[in-house]
Parts: C-alpha cells; sequence; structure tokens
C-alpha cells in the first residue's frame, strides 16, 4: 500500500503566504553595492564588444554572476559569493570557463582587477581616423 501525505487545507491564501514570509529566505544574493561593481566593469566590456550577456543565480549559499560572450555558449567568467568562506579564503571568487579559480578574496574590487581590459591598437587607430575624416 502506498502512503499519502495528509493535505493541509487553508480557508485563506493570505495565512499560508503569512507562514512562508515569517522563516527567513536561506537563499545567498548580491548586495545593490556588489552588483553596482559588477555590472560597471560588465557595461565596460560591453561597450568594448567583448560581452554580451550575463546571468545571476542564488543558491542556498552560493550567489553566482556569470558572464557569457554569446548568449548560447558557456560562461567566459562566473563571479561568485560564498559566505561560508568570509573568515577563511575570501567569500569572493573569480572562475575561469575551465573551472579554475583565477582569484579569491575579501575585497570584490580587488579579485574582479584580475579581469583586465585589453586595449586593441587597430581599433583605437579605427576611431582616430573616423575622427579625422569629419
Amino acid at each position: 500500500m502506498s502512503q499519502s501525505k495528509s493535505l493541509q487545507f487553508v480557508g485563506n491564501a493570505f495565512e499560508l503566504e503569512k507562514q512562508s514570509a515569517t522563516r527567513p529566505s536561506k537563499l545567498t544574493m548580491w548586495t545593490r553595492q556588489e552588483l553596482d561593481i559588477i555590472l560597471s566593469l560588465y557595461g565596460r566590456h560591453v561597450a568594448d564588444g567583448r560581452w554580451r550577456d550575463y546571468g545571476i543565480d542564488a543558491m542556498k549559499d552560493l550567489a553566482v554572476f556569470s558572464i557569457f560572450k554569446r548568449a548560447h555558449d558557456h560562461p567566459l567568467y562566473r563571479i561568485e559569493k560564498n559566505p561560508s568562506l568570509h573568515k577563511r579564503q575570501g567569500m569572493y571568487a573569480l572562475v575561469n570557463s575551465h573551472g579554475h579559480v583565477l582569484k579569491r578574496g575579501h575585497d570584490l574590487t580587488q579579485v574582479l582587477k584580475a579581469i583586465k581590459i585589453k586595449k586593441d591598437p587597430k581599433r583605437k587607430a579605427k576611431k582616430a581616423q573616423i575622427i579625422r575624416a569629419f
């Protein structure tokens, strides 16, 4: 014989929502300040034409910001926030597309300095030529 779970009938859905709201959320999320730092770096790379898409994941013990060159690719970089590593190695980590940790630390701006904007001299010369033409 199969066992069945007991059903809970609630006359008002508000009561059920109120019960779930009293439980604290166990998801790890990015703060507004962290997102400002990440999105400013992301915006510079998008303006340069190197990155095109991103994804944000929130899990029980990890928040991930994934950066993609194209929407259907694997992420080029993953910026991870793991609060359980706060007192040890630092809760921020920069992971490349192969899964190797490039940099880990306590300060997000220092971790993101591992991603450097490579200046393309050809691209700069083309812009200069266009400006001189007008």
